[in-house]
């Protein structure tokens, strides 16, 4: 059965602007019946690496912030911590990210949270009986959240392909371990050339897996759990993401941790996906590169299978815009995605999420 999916072009007037068009957009998907007062409910963002420019404005979201209040619920804006080391890999420099880019409870009437605590350690494991993971690793304050709403910017990425409300979902709301086994299933690259010997890794490896051998670093991967906390720690470029492993097995992985999220909700989640500023990589990579399509718009769903399909659909058939990173002469129709990043089909990911029972890839687009 096809899922409905909402959809509104951004359109707007002065008797129906911004705030009330997005607000019907809600009201038109049904969050509002799955929601009680009182309510701690989950908005899942993403706040935007520093230099980056296309993530979703806290001016957008002010709308959806509102509506949840009226409602009784209290919501909070929240992410979890990377497993690259950068502005987001702890929660005090990822909090004072967020407010750099305008994320400030006091206008927009919501805490910022860092769902996985101050070192991505506040995680919950949850029983996962997958092809690649009998549990899965949670940030805690998500699972913990009565609701869950997503935020998605629409765009592409290199390895999944695009980034939309799966892979919110999926890597967004894991701990550092779960991107970890996500990524790179158990243990760091580890370079030991550039070991100074210091031992700030070897202090927080719990099973003792990283040791030093004459004074450089040296992994037993028989003893690694994937936990990640030794990234965070070293100062010299000792360790490393291994960012080696095939997309399939990247994707479906990804789309274990999505549906193992979605379990631990009592009932629907909303998904948001603004198909707007659509870049050919990754709000993490710290800029934009020109747009690849026009905006096509906002789109609301409880079924995140059938909102990224339709995102991708509207992407696929709109007009490619030059200059940008699209390859000259994509005809309007091709997958751009798969243009952008030969060798990686991002809809494997909406296809085993089907499979998963995650949602439909069928849909039907209703214009508001």
């Amino acid at each position: 059965m096809a899922a409905p999916v909402y959809f509104w072009n951004m359109r707007a007037s002065r008797r129906a602007p911004y705030g009330q068009r997005l607000k019907k957009l809600l009201k038109l998907a049904g969050v509002g019946a799955h929601l009680t007062s009182r309510d701690l409910v989950a908005v899942k963002l993403h706040f935007g690496e520093a230099g980056t420019t296309g993530f979703v404005s806290p001016l957008l979201l002010k709308p959806l912030l509102e509506f949840l209040r009226k409602i009784g619920t209290r919501p909070f804006l929240t992410d979890t911590n990377t497993l690259y080391v950068g502005q987001r890999a702890e929660s005090v420099s990822h909090a004072l990210q967020a407010a750099a880019h305008g994320f400030d409870p006091n206008l927009l009437g919501a805490p910022v949270l860092i769902a996985d605590g101050l070192k991505s350690t506040h995680e919950r494991e949850i029983p996962f009986n997958g092809a690649h993971f009998p549990s899965c690793y949670l940030a805690g304050d998500i699972v913990d959240a009565d609701g869950l709403v997503t935020v998605s910017h629409f765009k592409g990425h290199d390895l999944a392909g695009f980034g939309g409300a799966l892979k919110n979902i999926g890597m967004g709301c894991a701990t550092r371990r779960g991107k970890m086994h996500q990524h790179c299933g158990l243990g760091p690259q580890i370079h030991p050339e550039h070991c100074t010997g210091c031992g700030a890794c070897t202090n927080v490896c719990l099973p003792g897996a990283l040791r030093l051998r004459d004074g450089r670093i040296d992994l037993d991967p028989e003893l690694c759990v994937g936990c990640a906390a030794c990234l965070p720690v070293c100062r010299h470029r000792g360790l490393a993401v291994n960012w080696t492993v095939d997309t399939t097995t990247f994707l479906e992985r990804m789309a274990e941790y999505a549906a193992a999220t979605l379990r631990t909700m009592d009932g629907p989640c909303l998904h948001l996906n603004f198909v707007t500023q659509v870049s050919p990589g990754c709000d993490c990579t710290g800029f934009n590169d020109a747009p690849i399509c026009p905006d096509q718009g906002v789109l609301a769903s409880l079924d995140p299978v059938a909102l990224d399909q339709a995102a991708l659909d509207l992407v696929n058939a709109a007009p490619p815009l030059y200059p940008s990173a699209l390859p000259e002469g994509t005809e309007p129709g091709r997958d751009k995605f798969r243009a952008l990043h030969p060798g990686t089909d991002g809809t494997h990911l909406l296809k085993y999420a089907e499979t998963l029972g995650v949602g439909t890839r069928e849909y039907r687009l209703v214009t508001i």
